[in-house]
């Protein structure tokens, strides 16, 4: 196996673990907005996007990487708020 094709394993080794997580993290959204909703909370919360930016950007050991990260993390939770309005949207119809 050539270096590449080792990377290229260890990456969709890593891919898979990730799909296990996403699937996870947004088993645990749907929580977060029936709570929202029960509130009458918005879906928005800029304070604790960068709350949870800051924390979780120092648990980075590469520096390198903080502004990728920082994306990733970012990215991550649009997609929350985005199935977020989704959930809201089905409950209202």
């Amino acid at each position: 196996m050539t270096k590449l094709e080792e990377a290229r394993k260890n990456i969709n080794e890593i891919d898979a673990e990730i799909a296990k997580l996403f699937e996870k993290r947004m088993m645990a959204v749907e929580e977060v907005i029936a709570y929202k909703i029960e509130n009458n909370l918005p879906i928005f919360d800029e304070s604790r996007e960068k709350e949870v930016l800051k924390r979780n950007v120092e648990k980075l050991n590469n520096e390198k990487l903080r502004l990728y990260y920082e994306e990733y993390l970012q990215m991550m939770m649009d997609i929350s708020k985005k199935y977020q309005k989704a959930i809201l949207n089905e409950k209202k119809e």
